[in-house]
């Protein structure tokens, strides 16, 4: 069943809560420089989010945990300039309010201040309640993160799907309405399955943004990269390449390589 859906000028957090109860679904992906941002944003997608997988696809590290608070304010200060259209919601990245409510406030306001971004996003639940809390009081807007959270990837040991289990879906539904209550507004649920995410989604009046989570989800969100095929080692079963960039850029610069060698590069025209 189609649904109609409303133009938005700007999207703001309201405007995903409104979404949800319409039954429009929400389109969410990565960016973390200018020119990729201007590209998504004019593509009309709902939000933006600067992820700390800036981490493994800007950076090349493995995982996540690297990355610094300076580091995601450049990425979303890039972004912020790109858009006029999507909600832009950045990750406080790792060791940045897990263990310190004051610290968590910290890293929320100086991302808000200095990048003029919209939103933050934290993983967890209960664990970093009084950190949510304190962010949310400053009048931060917060996206919550459950199911597989990457910046615990050492405590999981592995990216499998999390809450197969009865009690870790229990919990995680625990967590989900929590963070509801404490005034998230919306919830990523990643690599979980697709029942338990329908359960989550049907309990909670803000939207589920789904990355591995099902059709049930109220939005999906992938990364850039892999949905262009950029990266092209990661293939996981919830990611659908819309293109093949790797090969395609890469054949590309094959060619300009072979131009310059055989001076067809620059032509006559192509010079002053």
């Amino acid at each position: 069943m189609s649904v109609a859906k409303k133009e938005y000028k700007r999207v703001t957090v309201k405007s995903l809560v409104d979404m949800k109860k319409n039954g429009e679904k929400i389109s969410m992906l990565t960016a973390y420089d200018y020119s990729m941002a201007k590209i998504v944003d004019a593509a009309n997608v709902d939000v933006i989010l600067v992820g700390d997988s800036a981490s493994n696809v800007m950076a090349g590290h493995e995982t996540t945990l690297p990355i610094t608070l300076d580091q995601m304010i450049y990425h979303a200060q890039s972004v912020i300039r790109a858009v006029d259209r999507a909600l832009v919601v950045v990750d406080i990245p790792f060791g940045s309010y897990q263990s310190d409510p004051k610290e968590a406030l910290r890293s929320a306001i100086r991302i808000m201040k200095e990048s003029g971004a919209h939103a933050v996003k934290v993983e967890g639940g209960a664990e970093i309640k009084e950190s949510v809390k304190r962010i949310l009081a400053a009048g931060i807007p917060v996206m919550g993160h459950l199911g597989l959270t990457p910046q615990s990837i050492y405590k999981f040991g592995t990216y499998t799907v999390r809450a197969k289990e009865e009690e870790e879906a229990e919990q995680l539904i625990e967590d989900a309405k929590l963070l509801e209550k404490l005034g998230c507004f919306a919830i990523v649920v990643e690599k979980i399955p697709a029942q338990l995410t329908k359960k989550v989604s049907e309990s909670l009046s803000i939207p589920t943004i789904g990355i591995g989570g099902g059709k049930y989800a109220d939005g999906q969100v992938l990364v850039v990269h892999d949905l262009l095929g950029m990266t092209h080692e990661f293939n996981p079963r919830f990611l659908r390449r819309y293109m093949n960039l790797y090969e395609e850029m890469g054949n590309a610069i094959g060619q300009y390589v072979a131009d310059v060698k055989s001076r067809d590069f620059p032509s006559d025209d192509e010079q002053y």
